[in-house]
Parts: structure tokens; sequence; C-alpha cells
């Protein structure tokens, strides 16, 4: 049997080298299930940009985020690329 690496662990071991992590693949690969899934055990905070709930909290992106700890995940964010560069400053 080929030994595949368990793909949560792999994604938790980039949060203690990279601030930022993206889960990059196909439509329907499982992405979101597994945000979801880091998210509900590690106490998460969840934006998904599907959602108009929280396209509006993210109006606003620097008060939205500037003050959040721990795990941030932003579902979709390709739907609004500006909070790219707006990660880079919170980050540095």
């Amino acid at each position: 049997m080929i030994k595949r690496p368990d793909p949560i662990q792999s994604i938790k071991a980039s949060f203690e080298v990279h601030p930022i992590t993206a889960l990059l693949g196909p439509r329907q690969c499982g992405k979101t299930t597994l945000a979801r899934y880091i998210a509900a055990q590690e106490a998460a905070t969840i934006f998904d940009l599907e959602n108009p709930v929280d396209i509006q909290r993210l109006t606003v992106p620097m008060q939205a985020l500037q003050d959040l700890t721990g795990i941030v995940i932003i579902d979709e964010v390709q739907r609004k690329p500006k909070l790219f560069e707006l990660l880079r400053v919170l980050v540095d």
C-alpha cells in the first residue's frame, strides 16, 4: 500500500511555518471540507465569500480582520483579490 501524507497534518504543519496558507486545487476536490474540518478543531473564524452575510462582514476588510487571532479561513478568497494585499499588510 502506498502511504499518503495526511492532508490535515500537512496543513497544520504549514501553519507553523507560514502565517498564510492557501489550499489550492480543482473545483469540488475537498478544499472547503478540509478548511471547515480544521476550523471546527481549532475554533477558527470563517468567512465564506459565497455567503452574502460574510461578504457584508468584509465590506471594510481591515476593520473586520485586524483584531482577529488564531486561524482565519477565507473561503473563495479569489472573489475578492484585493484581500491578498491586505492580508500581507496584516501578517507583516
